[in-house]
């Protein structure tokens, strides 16, 4: 599968639970990186962070047949990590997501913001 395809799918499954703020982070130029992407988004409670990764990795599944390698955040459900090897997705809670700043940690790759649902 294209790694454009399972970002845009990854995309989806954000949307389906209303995730807001989504941001992909284009790495692939960056040497120094161990991954191509990060999607980063981010719920308004715990329980639509979880629910945001569950969809996810249940759209992915279903649309793909991808599973991820792993995932971590669960026990608090205030940052989640799904890795899909060249893909990392990070859902977050407004202010964890505002105080590690990833988006910032990697500004010289390329930022692409989607537009929230309604």
């Amino acid at each position: 599968m294209k790694e454009k395809q399972l970002l845009k799918t990854i995309v989806e499954g954000i949307q389906e639970k209303k995730g807001k703020k989504i941001t992909t982070v284009d790495l692939s130029k960056i040497e120094s990186a161990a991954t191509s992407h990060f999607i980063i988004c981010e719920g308004q409670s715990t329980t639509q962070v979880m629910a945001i990764a569950d969809s996810i990795r249940e759209y992915v599944l279903q649309n793909t047949g991808i599973k991820p390698f792993g995932y971590d955040g669960y026990q608090n459900g205030q940052w989640i990590v799904i890795d899909y090897g060249s893909i990392l997705v990070h859902i977050f809670l407004p202010e964890y997501r505002n105080y590690y700043k990833l988006e910032q940690l990697w500004n010289d790759a390329k930022l692409a913001e989607i537009p929230d649902v309604e």
